[in-house]
């Protein structure tokens, strides 16, 4: 079993991979921290709530950081619409996540899953920066790092030289 800790700022792009994640038969999903990104910190929490519902599921969500470090947001709506889900009517509100803070949760997890555990980042990397900051040892006792982000040999979609969830 491969254990997970998803960090998103869950638009219609990052539910697909969670229902993935969630799903897939050789992966436990330990927590899901949500970070501002593609929408404001609490559309990304209902966002992820609700997929997490959707597939019936018992992970625990966590809200992290409302904003970049070094900018103000900038969210994507213009491209996932103002929901974050392409604005096609789903129940999105009213669901609460877990207590607790994204970040304090980021660091517990992989201490707890130290060399065992795989972060998937889907959305700007604030809530891994901060930790990182905060903890600089969690990153010798990540096993696996996945990243959402970048442009390899293309042209960045946010500026020439950057793709979105580095960028932010």
């Amino acid at each position: 079993m491969r254990h997970f800790l998803i960090d998103t700022d869950t638009a219609s792009d990052d539910a697909v991979a969670l229902v993935m994640a969630l799903n897939y038969p050789d992966v436990q999903v330990e927590a899901i921290t949500i970070v501002a990104g593609n929408v404001p910190l609490e559309l990304g929490v209902q966002n992820a709530l609700y997929t997490v519902e959707q597939c019936k599921k018992d992970i625990p969500v966590y809200a992290g950081l409302a904003r970049p470090l070094l900018r103000p947001l900038q969210t994507a709506q213009y491209i996932h619409g103002q929901d974050g889900m392409g604005e096609i009517g789903l129940p999105l509100y009213g669901r609460r996540p877990s207590p607790g803070h994204g970040v304090d949760v980021i660091i517990d997890t992989i201490h707890r899953f130290a060399s065992e555990i795989t972060l998937v980042t889907l959305g700007p990397l604030t809530n891994i920066a901060f930790a990182l900051h905060r903890c600089p040892q969690i990153a010798s006792l990540v096993d696996r790092c996945v990243i959402m982000g970048g442009i390899g040999l293309g042209h960045g979609n946010i500026v020439p030289a950057a793709e979105y969830n580095i960028w932010v």
